[in-house]
């Protein structure tokens, strides 16, 4: 007898979206936001996955569809990070689609790169007053937690999750 197949991410938990951090089993919900709080787009994984590993997926995934006849917008103006995608893909993946970006350097990488003098190339970018607006994104993964299905995930399966951000997304575009 055919031992059944695994499901894609190593297991029953990985796959479903839920993984081991400091909390217990938990998910991670990574989204982009625009200017007024509305996600944009979202990816549900498990609780231990880095930031920085879905930046580019989540960027992809945007789609902002335009009022008259056209192809739906996919490419951001600029955008806002924290700490966590200062690296060099998430850089070189910005500067390659020419997106604007504020997006604050480490300290590990900026005293790696100032005892190389001018082999070290140039500092990247900073703009304070772009950057004050970096926590719209947190204040979208809050309007989500106030719904308390998604702030305590009671389904058990990922693509329920999903579905119930998703929900939970459609709910503030449709109020604001």
């Amino acid at each position: 007898m055919a031992e059944p197949r695994r499901p894609v991410g190593g297991g029953g938990a990985g796959g479903e979206g839920l993984g081991r951090s400091r909390g217990g089993f938990t998910s991670n919900i990574h989204l982009s936001a625009d200017g007024r709080c509305r996600p944009l787009s979202l990816i549900v994984t498990p609780g231990q996955r880095a930031d920085c590993t879905q930046f580019i997926p989540v960027l992809e995934k945007i789609r902002v569809l335009r009022l008259g006849p056209g192809r739906p917008r996919k490419k951001p103006d600029s955008i806002a990070a924290d700490k966590a995608y200062s690296n060099g893909p998430c850089r070189e993946y910005l500067r390659r689609r020419a997106i604007h970006h504020t997006i604050p350097e480490k300290a590990d990488s900026q005293s790696a790169r100032l005892p190389k003098g001018s082999r070290g190339g140039r500092p990247p970018e900073f703009s304070e007053e772009r950057y004050k607006k970096r926590n719209t994104v947190e204040r979208a993964i809050n309007r989500l937690k106030n719904v308390r299905a998604v702030a305590t995930r009671y389904d058990k399966r990922g693509h329920v999750f999903l579905g119930t951000v998703t929900a939970a997304a459609l709910v503030i575009w449709l109020r604001t």
